[in-house]
């Protein structure tokens, strides 16, 4: 039987002509599921190009998987030992002093509190209607003023800074202050926003003290001084716990205290290792941390999009 449909159209049994112009097709002539997976798909690959530019900025900001020469030497001869768990905000140092368990903890929160707090702070012309609107604005929004935008990050001392492409990445660092932060070259800054930190100082049988600290350019500022006989209210970290030591008289207010007492006080501290070169490495051990967090949140968000 003569087959007059390959003589009137020969195209149609060619493979080819379908897949083009199925290409040429115009988007509303398609199905409306066909689109919205092409929309999907499409999305989700620009997604995944915009993690993947964030991490090639960021490592090449900084190496945020080997220690600053002036972070490791502080660990080389210090008395402390460095408790780190990857991807929990809360940082722990150790050691002993004499009869006495001495846990330090500090946390990269910190960090990310005086950023949100700059984004308002940093115009002093707002007034206080202003100014009460954007915190409003920034808790409505939670971290999208700080990191949920697209490319914007915590850096240390200015939130935001820009990338060569898009303007908005968090790698670009305006002030500079932490690169090559071991080098000790002229105009390298510290980083200047407070740390709060939790001293406990434990004696087998006798309980625990409890400092709270602010470390912030190098001074050690005690804010509250804290004694508890359970060494397990000091960090609360059960409800029952937390609810046993609200009815506790911890202390009077430390700025109460006799100025001898309070000088006494910070000698302790400083006795223990609580002092200057402590209070300037915690803050750059905060910046250095947070960085690679950062790094695991974008690896591991964009692991997560391609799968």
């Amino acid at each position: 039987m003569h087959n007059y449909r390959k003589e009137l159209f020969p195209l149609f049994d060619n493979p080819l002509y379908y897949s083009y112009h199925a290409s040429e097709l115009r988007e509303q002539d398609m199905p409306l599921s066909l689109r919205r997976d092409q929309h999907g798909r499409r999305r989700v690959k620009e997604l995944s190009a915009k993690f993947e530019s964030e991490l090639r900025i960021e490592k090449e900001a900084r190496d945020s998987n080997t220690l600053p020469p002036n972070i490791q030497e502080f660990l080389d001869n210090s008395p402390f030992e460095l408790e780190d768990t990857p991807g929990q905000e809360e940082v722990a140092l150790t050691r002993k002093f004499g009869d006495e368990s001495i846990r330090i903890t500090f946390t990269i929160a910190d960090l990310n509190e005086m950023n949100q707090d700059e984004e308002f702070d940093s115009d002093p012309a707002l007034t206080d209607e202003e100014a009460a609107e954007a915190a409003e604005t920034n808790v409505q929004s939670g971290g999208a003023n700080t990191k949920g935008a697209i490319n914007q990050g915590r850096t240390k001392g200015g939130n935001f800074a820009v990338a060569p492409e898009d303007s908005v990445a968090p790698s670009d660092r305006e002030d500079g202050s932490y690169e090559d932060s071991g080098s000790g070259g002229e105009g390298e800054s510290e980083p200047s926003f407070p740390a709060r930190i939790h001293v406990n100082v434990a004696k087998a049988g006798k309980g625990i003290l409890q400092l709270e600290v602010v470390a912030q350019d190098g001074e050690v500022m005690i804010d509250n001084v804290y004694y508890y006989q359970k060494p397990e209210l000091a960090d609360a970290k059960t409800a029952e716990f937390d609810w046993a030591r609200r009815n506790l008289y911890t202390s009077p207010p430390f700025g109460n205290l006799d100025e001898d007492l309070q000088v006494l006080l910070e000698r302790y501290l400083d006795e223990r290792g609580v002092n200057t070169a402590l209070a300037l490495w915690i803050p750059e051990y905060i910046d250095f941390k947070e960085q690679k967090e950062y790094l695991n949140w974008l690896s591991n968000v964009k692991s997560f999009v391609d799968a």
